[in-house]
């Protein structure tokens, strides 16, 4: 996988990657930055806003690339520009506003990333109810972890009739100090264990909200 510019967003991705076995080349512009990330996964110091320094490199033979730049719209533009050109099949790009997101996507960026959006967003819902853990998968349908309401605890999953009360699903449940199991209909909640259930993030805030 290709990770251009090791900001924290690009280091992060480079790093995580590493870690789970994947190959990774990086390309950083900034002598300071290759310096500091040397020996930690390849890496090379290069400018990727020129498209024959990505012809150099090799671009395209990865099946994916990560454009970590963001403080510079223009050589992120850029740098997107050129992946979509050397046809990547896969292009990941990190944007700073939704200006910015609008762009990458009209040039050709198959995914587009708010970091600080999506963490604001995340830590709102976290910290404004009783979620312990939130992600948005697409169009509204999340994903959390929670405790579960006071009026579902000592009954199973289908004599609570969640689904059909709140319009979310119980996917599974974590009993103190044993593994989470997939939830039936007839799984029993208790009021010590966690919930992961799934649904539009406004069904979900509420049914989180209730005592």
């Amino acid at each position: 996988m290709l990770v251009i510019g090791l900001g924290r967003f690009g280091s992060s991705i480079a790093l995580t990657l590493e870690r789970l076995g994947h190959e990774v080349l990086a390309v950083e512009r900034s002598p300071e930055l290759v310096q500091h990330y040397t020996g930690r996964f390849p890496l090379v110091e290069a400018d990727a806003t020129n498209p024959e320094a990505l012809v150099q490199l090799g671009a395209r033979d990865f099946g994916v690339a990560v454009v970590g730049v963001g403080t510079s719209l223009e050589a992120s533009v850029l740098v997107t520009g050129n992946l979509v050109d050397l046809g990547t099949p896969q292009i990941w790009a990190k944007a700073i506003s939704s200006e910015h997101a609008r762009i990458l996507h009209r040039i050709g960026a198959h995914h587009v990333v708010l970091p600080e959006a999506d963490a604001g967003n995340r830590v709102a819902h976290l910290v404004s109810g009783k979620l312990l853990d939130y992600i948005e998968v697409e169009d509204g349908f999340t994903i959390v972890k929670m405790r579960p309401p006071r009026e579902t605890q000592g009954f199973t999953v289908g004599q609570s009739q969640i689904r059909k009360k709140y319009g979310v699903t119980v996917i599974g449940v974590k009993p103190p100090g044993e593994d989470f199991v997939y939830a039936t209909e007839e799984t029993r909640i208790s009021g010590n264990d966690l919930l992961i259930v799934s649904g539009h993030a406004d069904l979900l805030e509420r049914f989180a909200a209730r005592p």
